[in-house]
């Protein structure tokens, strides 16, 4: 069908001869005229509070922004967007996000978007979840602690077998000193003590960064992953994370952390990647890292993942 005689079709769009409940024109349930799948289709951004249950034992509520798709036959003109939010409402009312909610919310989305309980499961639907996890983060010397927050996402994905993929992203900042940069300085300061030369005052800087790792796993349901287990892989591989609540004493700690911990954004890289790779329950991952040099206008980059 061409697009002009699907104008003259739809040319009156009080001509429906599809019905809801109450009597208003049901479009959504119209036969596609196009005849045309279509792989994900739903809604992204819709804002609302969920339940984690923290490595402490405590529950807490975060925002979040949900995105939730289903996969679209070539015969459905359409899904009805609205199931999608008050199925997600209604099971996040007494629940946790864990393993069962996603293995249940998947399998609600393909049984309760079908037009009628005689059709066969909808082949897949996808939830998505961004939100901030905090964390209580210990100082490195002084007894204070601060709230250190993650960017981290869930994805979860039921295929038309009833398989499932779960897969977390995790934003990880730590702070990188070029190992170059700090040769440089100590032996500018050797030599200056040295009396060969006279150049500044016979102290160096090395410089260091902000620098940042965008890390995504994917794992078994059945032997899930959790957010609080994935930032300590990667606080040992990157134990320069940067530090929330800082006095004097902590941040001269860092400076210590720093310079045992030299490191090129391909050092930075081959650390999560040994760390990972340790990891049996751990399928899949891949990363971006990432360090906003303070030396140069642009930024040192490297993607790395699993190896095969």
């Amino acid at each position: 069908m061409n697009l002009d005689t699907l104008r003259s079709k739809h040319s009156d769009i009080m001509d429906c001869e599809v019905k809801d409940s109450t009597g208003l024109n049901d479009f959504q349930k119209l036969t596609n005229e196009f005849g045309i799948a279509i792989p994900k289709v739903g809604i992204e951004r819709f804002r609302v509070p969920l339940k984690f249950k923290h490595s402490d034992g405590t529950i807490m509520g975060h925002d979040c922004e949900a995105s939730m798709f289903v996969f679209c036959e070539a015969h459905k003109n359409g899904v009805n967007m609205s199931r999608f939010c008050t199925i997600l409402q209604d099971q996040t009312q007494d629940s946790v996000i864990d393993a069962d909610f996603f293995k249940t919310i998947l399998r609600r989305y393909r049984t309760e978007l079908r037009d009628n309980p005689n059709e066969e499961l909808i082949a897949e639907s996808f939830l998505s979840l961004k939100f901030k996890y905090p964390v209580k983060q210990k100082s490195l010397k002084s007894d204070n602690w601060g709230w250190q927050y993650y960017d981290c996402s869930l994805q979860g994905h039921e295929n038309k077998h009833g398989a499932i993929d779960m897969k977390l992203t995790v934003n990880f900042e730590y702070s990188s000193t070029c190992p170059c940069s700090l040769s440089m300085a100590k032996q500018y300061e050797q030599e200056y003590a040295d009396g060969e030369t006279t150049v500044g005052n016979g102290i160096a800087t090395a410089h260091s960064q902000r620098s940042n790792a965008v890390v995504t796993i994917k794992y078994d349901i059945d032997t899930p992953v959790s957010i609080d287990e994935l930032i300590e892989m990667l606080r040992v591989a990157l134990p320069t994370e940067t530090q929330s609540l800082v006095k004097r004493i902590d941040e001269q700690a860092f400076a210590i952390l720093n310079g045992e911990n030299p490191m090129f954004v391909e050092h930075s890289s081959r650390r999560i990647s040994a760390v990972l790779n340790a990891q049996k329950n751990i399928i899949d991952w891949h990363a971006k890292v990432e360090h906003f040099e303070s030396l140069h206008s642009h930024n040192a980059v490297a993607y790395i993942s699993k190896e095969k």
